[in-house]
C-alpha cells in the first residue's frame, strides 16, 4: 500500500487512486512535456486538500482560490496555465505536444518562467518519444514518489510530506 503522505483529506488508496487512473488518463499529459497528474497545483485541486493549497497559495503569491486546474486539456486553468505561450504553440501547430516537435527544445522551452518545470520538459519530452505517451505517464507517476519513503509527491517539491526528507526527482 503506498501512503497518501501530505494529502490528509482524503485517501489516494480509495476513491481518488490517479495512480491507477492516470494510464488511461492521458488527457493530463500537458502539450510542453509536464504530466499534470504530478503538479502539485493539479493534485490540491483534485483532491480538495485545504492544507496544500494554503501552502502553494503562500508560495506562488496568491489566494488559495486560485489554486485550481483540471489539466492543461481542461476549460479549468492555473492562472500560469491560462496564458502559457507553449500551448498556444502546440495548438497553432496542431500537435498533441512539443514531442511532435522537429524544433524542440525551443526559445518558448528555454525562456519557460519556473526553473524546475523547463528541467522536467527537457527530461519529459525525450522521454515522452521514445516510451509512448502511457509508459511515459507511468514512469512519471513512479518518478515522483519519495526515493526513502515512497511518499506520493510533486513537482518542485524540495521535501518529502512524510518523512521530510530532502527530494529532488524533477
Amino acid at each position: 500500500m503506498q501512503q497518501d503522505c501530505g494529502f490528509r483529506s482524503r485517501s489516494i488508496d480509495s476513491e481518488c487512486d490517479m495512480t491507477e487512473k492516470a494510464a488511461s488518463q492521458t488527457e493530463l499529459a500537458a502539450p510542453c512535456g509536464l504530466y499534470c497528474g504530478v503538479c502539485g497545483v493539479h493534485m490540491a485541486h483534485a483532491y480538495d486538500d485545504l492544507g496544500f493549497k494554503e501552502r502553494l497559495a503562500a508560495e506562488f503569491g496568491l489566494t488559495v482560490e486560485d489554486i485550481r486546474c483540471d489539466g492543461c486539456h481542461s476549460d479549468v486553468l492555473f492562472l500560469s496555465c491560462k496564458s502559457c505561450g507553449i500551448r498556444s504553440c502546440v495548438a497553432e501547430k496542431a500537435f498533441e505536444g512539443c514531442h511532435q516537435c522537429s524544433d524542440f527544445p525551443c526559445r518558448l522551452i528555454e525562456d519557460y518562467p519556473l526553473h524546475y518545470g523547463r528541467r522536467v520538459m527537457l527530461r519529459a519530452v525525450p522521454a515522452r518519444r521514445a516510451l509512448g505517451i502511457e509508459e511515459w505517464i507511468e514512469e512519471e507517476l513512479q518518478r515522483y514518489r519519495c526515493p526513502y519513503c515512497s511518499c506520493r509527491s510533486y513537482m518542485g517539491a524540495k521535501e518529502c510530506w512524510d518523512c521530510r526528507e530532502p527530494v529532488d526527482v524533477d
